[in-house]
């Protein structure tokens, strides 16, 4: 897969909650840096972590509202709206950082405006 289809593709992954095939889009050594948390090391540790997101919204939506692709590196720049577990409204904007190699991503580092509903 070229790197400006993996790109829309990790973000259509997250948003149907398919983490067999978001795990298979990662490298096995991929990193996720997240705000607030420790680095999630490796596809197993980052799979969990989607899995909790998930289930702490149960309804959350990514849209992208632009990307920058330089060859293996991508800046996307995303809105998102959802509900929590609580029904309560949520929404937040913000970048992910990509990297990949082989058609799959190594690295994701997320940066957003609101970070206090985490």
């Amino acid at each position: 897969m070229t790197n400006d289809k993996v790109v829309p593709r990790f973000f259509e992954l997250v948003n149907d909650r398919d983490l067999s095939k978001l795990e298979a889009l990662l490298m096995e050594e991929s990193e996720f840096y997240f705000p607030k948390t420790k680095p999630l090391l490796g596809k197993n540790q980052i799979t969990r972590f989607f899995k909790i997101l998930f289930h702490r919204f149960p309804k959350l939506e990514f849209k992208i509202e632009r990307t920058i692709i330089q060859e293996t590196k991508a800046a996307v720049h995303w809105s998102n709206r959802g509900m929590n577990r609580r029904k309560e409204s949520y929404e937040n904007e913000g970048v992910t950082i990509l990297e990949m190699e082989e058609g799959r991503i190594k690295f994701i580092s997320d940066f957003f405006k609101d970070t206090g509903k985490f």
